[in-house]
């Protein structure tokens, strides 16, 4: 199998897989997206003979349009062009979750000030504004006033980018100090975490603890469920605990593993590429059938 690896740095997981796929004697072509040029009609030379191309770029602008230029040159890439384009937008993430009848927390969207304040003061404080595209936590604000709401607001809506002037309101989940993240692949789960921490923001990036997690029949239902809904493929799933129940707050498509693969005794990379040598194979099966 010859295996394209997107990439626009390389990172510990990046290394984790690529030691993997190598000791497995597969080859693999690493490709720097910021050295690349994609045109319309004809795909760089870099993907020539690659059997599946493994998107790991690291900006959301790059991993979108790079895997629809794949997509328009029937590269088979994963994850999917659909579904990076859904999980990269928090709105279209809550859509196709609620869509799917998902639990997921309450979110509404508002273009103005005026209608964002209205909105934060029917949710009730606290509440929670995101970005509607980021990741690591980045830009989220807990808003436990009207004040704070109001200050919030306003710098929002004086950064240049139109997306800062789509407000995401959502409702604040009280959860037992911790949230849940699964890693699946098209669904099935290949291992849990939780992630832990005294502040409200609990991902590993910001420092919150990791360890193994077990899942339960209806942790792992949602995570199928939540996976079918964004089109599947390799994603990062979080949930969090809400009594007797989980809610679904996000699903991420460039999904990290290297905390997790410290936290829990499956060989996650061995995982991920037995899931990679199955892709390649239906891959290939497919245009042996065209």
């Amino acid at each position: 199998m010859k295996v394209g690896l997107l990439y626009s740095r390389i990172r510990k997981d990046e290394k984790l897989l690529l030691t993997e796929l190598r000791e497995r004697g597969h080859e693999v072509e690493k490709i720097d997206v910021r050295k690349e040029q994609f045109n319309i009609a004809e795909p760089p030379e870099s993907f020539d003979g690659v059997d599946l191309v493994v998107d790991r770029c690291l900006a959301t602008s790059r991993s979108l349009y790079t895997t629809q230029f794949l997509d328009a040159y029937d590269v088979p890439v994963v994850n999917s062009a659909e579904t990076a384009d859904v999980c990269a937008d928090k709105v279209k993430n809550s859509l196709a979750l609620e869509r799917a009848g998902v639990p997921t927390p309450n979110t509404e969207v508002a273009y103005t000030v005026d209608s964002a304040m209205e909105t934060i003061e029917e949710f009730g404080y606290p509440c929670v504004l995101k970005p509607v595209v980021g990741s690591w936590g980045r830009l989220m604000a807990k808003v436990e006033t009207p004040s704070a709401a109001e200050a919030i607001l306003e710098h929002k809506a004086t950064l240049g980018h139109y997306q800062h002037k789509v407000f995401y309101v959502q409702e604040f989940v009280e959860k037992p100090g911790r949230d849940i993240r699964v890693l699946a692949a098209d669904g099935e789960p290949i291992a849990a975490e939780t992630r832990s921490s005294d502040h409200w923001l609990t991902n590993a990036s910001k420092g919150g603890e990791v360890a193994e997690f077990e899942l339960d029949d209806r942790a792992r239902e949602l995570v199928a469920a939540a996976s079918d809904a964004v089109g599947g493929g390799l994603l990062g799933v979080d949930l969090m605990e809400t009594g007797s129940d989980y809610t679904v707050h996000e699903v991420n498509h460039t999904v990290e593993f290297k905390a997790l693969n410290d936290a829990v005794d499956v060989d996650v990379p061995a995982r991920v590429v037995d899931w990679l040598e199955s892709k390649a194979e239906q891959a290939a099966e497919t245009e042996t059938t065209v």
